[in-house]
């Protein structure tokens, strides 16, 4: 299979999957806020559902390499010591920004909301800015 037409699909299940935890929960499919959800000083009362969620995510790659032999994912370019301090300043801007690309960039600009373009546009600039750095700077 094409590896455009996996981007396509997989395009296609995010898509899906916002739309119907909007339609059966009524909330946003914005990775932060569930995954904050999951962490302490407090767990929210909808916390099974949001580790469903967080599971589907882990164990989709497993499942489609288990079906087509190929998961998409290659290996990663730099190890724990660069992608642990990098996942937790993801962490904290998306905490700091009310949200993250998921949150914003897929359902909040599907809804059209202007403080999404605006966030989303700052998230865009941001890894330009950071990829060019570390490829070209440091």
């Amino acid at each position: 299979m094409h590896p455009f037409l996996f981007a396509a699909i997989g395009g296609a299940l995010i898509g899906v999957s916002v739309v119907l935890l909007m339609l059966l929960t009524g909330r946003i499919g914005g990775i932060s806020g569930i995954m904050g959800g999951l962490l302490p000083p407090s767990l929210a009362d909808d916390w099974r559902l949001r580790l469903a969620f967080i599971a589907g995510l882990l164990l989709a790659p497993l499942i489609l390499d288990a079906v087509a032999g190929f998961n998409g994912i290659g290996a990663p370019t730099a190890g724990f010591a660069v992608l642990i301090p990098a996942g937790l300043l993801v962490g904290s801007g998306s905490a700091l920004g009310n949200g993250c690309t998921s949150g914003h960039g897929i359902c909040g600009l599907a809804r059209l909301s202007p403080r999404s373009a605006v966030a989303t546009v700052a998230f865009v600039a941001v890894a330009a800015v950071t990829v060019f750095v570390m490829r070209h700077v440091i």
